[in-house]
């Protein structure tokens, strides 16, 4: 308390000397410490640096997150503890609606906000090719629609050129209407290029983040990783009641809903698997009954599919305007809406295969399907990959001994 006492004066006689900035919307922004920052930093970056200091003086939220430990081992925030830290950051809340520095505080803390800009920065610059690091800031909701249509359109109008678009085949056979070969190529290639994408992306992230100082991570830490990723562990908001969402209550529903979507996406994953091994393994070729096992994982898969994202594009329409990066919305809801579109699309043809519009809504849900694919490295998907990654950054950080007094910060 002495030292944050400290540096509080030392931020008055910074603004009695003129030295105050002023963030957008006209709210002062006090330095607290010169933070020595890497020229390359930019400002997202140097707002997390400077409020991670403050914090790092107060430690009331210690207890909430991965993110405020892993702040204590350190005293100062480069660039790449910067970009670990936003990505350890599950922006449950907790900490805004804590903090006694928050605004209109003059010291203006906000780490919710200040992470998610951040993490906008880490999708951009791993981005792989480089290039394409641009399509984070354009990737919104106008873009998924508007590139899912254009491709549904594309095959629904190679149907029409082929006679086949109000045929039925006999027994739902969707490889009467397209090839079995030709749709394995088309998605295979895609799926292949999105996680070669994001695989160099996070592999340079990782790279960077523990600067050749995390080791090989023993059994344990991938472990604890592992089970933090898939339990979501850091959406309870550090005491068990859950995030904050469009006000300072608590609610497990975006844990809820995240689970919803996690899950029902690795069904419909794994249903694909399955159907693969039946078609080349045991010489089983679809339609496939509806009591088989591709069948019923991805009607499981299908309505996980609808209920988490329709419970997250929910929760994103009545999120706190202070929580997070309202620049990232569009691109959050892009995602969304195509996850809902995949999922509803893909039942309506399990729903309708044996019909005559069976080929228009295999024409439609192909094109969903695609317009995902295409997105997936270059959209909202790209953060459970990077979070994952420090969480096992956290993981073994954790079991490595500490290189300062934690309470010399």
């Amino acid at each position: 308390m002495q030292q944050l006492e400290a540096l509080t004066d030392a931020a008055r006689r910074d603004a009695q000397a003129g030295s105050a900035s002023v963030a957008p919307g006209g709210a002062r922004i006090i330095p607290i410490l010169p933070v020595k920052a890497a020229p390359a930093m930019n400002a997202d970056e140097a707002e997390v640096a400077r409020q991670m200091q403050i914090c790092n003086a107060c430690r009331y939220c210690e207890g909430f997150c991965a993110v405020f430990p892993a702040m204590t081992r350190r005293l100062e925030f480069a660039k790449a503890d910067v970009h670990y830290l936003a990505n350890l950051c599950h922006n449950c809340g907790a900490c805004y609606h804590a903090c006694q520095y928050a605004p209109p505080h003059e010291f203006a803390v906000n780490v919710p906000k200040a992470m998610a800009r951040v993490r906008l920065d880490t999708y951009s610059s791993y981005a792989w090719p480089a290039a394409a690091g641009a399509l984070y800031r354009r990737n919104g909701l106008t873009l998924a629609l508007a590139l899912a249509g254009s491709l549904a359109l594309f095959l629904l109008l190679a149907l029409a050129v082929n006679g086949t678009l109000a045929s039925s085949p006999a027994g739902g056979n969707f490889y009467a209407v397209f090839p079995h070969g030709q749709l394995a190529r088309m998605f295979g290639v895609v799926f292949a290029l999105a996680v070669l994408a994001l695989g160099m992306g996070v592999r340079r992230f990782w790279r960077d983040i523990t600067d050749g100082t995390a080791g090989a991570p023993g059994s344990a830490a991938a472990a604890e990783a592992t089970r933090d990723v898939l339990a979501l562990r850091y959406l309870d908001g550090g005491h068990g009641e859950g995030c904050n969402e469009s006000d300072d209550g608590y609610t497990l529903m975006r844990r809820r809903f995240h689970h919803f979507t996690f899950y029902g996406f690795m069904l419909c994953l794994a249903a694909t698997s399955v159907a693969t091994l039946y078609h080349y393994l045991l010489g089983l070729e679809a339609p496939y009954p509806v009591l088989s096992l591709p069948v019923l994982l991805g009607t499981a898969g299908g309505i996980g599919l609808l209920v988490g994202p329709a419970g997250l594009l929910w929760l994103n329409l009545r999120r706190h305007p202070e929580q997070g990066d309202r620049r990232q919305r569009p691109m959050d809801r892009g995602f969304i809406v195509l996850l809902l579109l995949v999922s509803a699309t893909g039942l309506a043809l399990l729903a309708w295969r044996d019909s005559a519009a069976m080929a228009a809504l295999l024409a439609l849900h192909l094109g969903c399907v695609m317009a995902l694919f295409l997105t997936l490295p270059y959209g909202k998907f790209a953060h459970g990959i990077y979070r994952s990654a420090a969480l096992l950054k956290s993981a073994i950080e954790k079991r490595q001994p500490l290189r300062h007094d934690p309470g010399s910060a």
